[in-house]
């Protein structure tokens, strides 16, 4: 018989990476992209008017200086939480049906990835990889308030349980619609 930990790490299948979503600025229209660069100080370049960062000088060593080891882990509500939205697809249906709408299109939901074909709660607290780059879950992504603007009256409970997942950024590169979705 298999522990529950050898249950949450067993997936029947990896995922597939289906949509990515930058907003240029707050509330500005989400906008549709083939790929993403992504970064581990900032998350996806360009959401929310993110670019990467400056080369870094060297430390010097100077008294003061505190070093933060690369595999500490998140601190809970802690910076980088959040530097990664993602909704699953198959959960697209289901919050379309509970708003009275025929569609829920990503743009509305305002995440940057949508994935399919594994569950995206069994992500928190993992990590997974799209494409070249590694992610960690670090929570689940609830609605906000702007669910009912964008979805109608009612908008924040039909997305409540299906708002996704946060992540932050342990390795970047560039990710691409169609990219494999794998747990690690």
């Amino acid at each position: 018989m298999k522990s529950i930990h050898d249950l949450r790490s067993t997936f029947p299948r990896p995922g597939q990476l289906e949509w990515i979503g930058l907003r240029p600025a707050r509330r500005a229209p989400v906008l549709s992209v083939p790929e993403a660069e992504v970064h581990p100080l900032v998350g996806l370049i360009g959401d929310h008017g993110k670019v990467a960062p400056g080369r870094l000088k060297a430390l010097t060593g100077e008294a003061g200086e505190a070093v933060t080891p690369a595999s500490q882990p998140a601190i809970p509500g802690g910076p980088g939480r959040r530097q990664v939205t993602l909704i699953q697809a198959e959960h697209l249906p289901v919050i379309a049906a509970l708003a009275g709408l025929n569609e829920a299109a990503p743009e509305l939901l305002r995440r940057n990835l949508v994935v399919s074909g594994l569950s995206l709660l069994a992500l928190k607290d993992a990590r997974f990889q799209i494409g070249e780059v590694i992610l960690e879950g670090t929570g689940e992504c609830h609605p906000c308030s702007r669910m009912e603007e964008t979805l109608g009256e009612g908008g924040y409970n039909a997305v409540r349980g299906h708002g996704g997942l946060t992540a932050r950024v342990i390795q970047g590169g560039v990710i691409r619609v169609g990219d494999e979705v794998r747990p690690l």
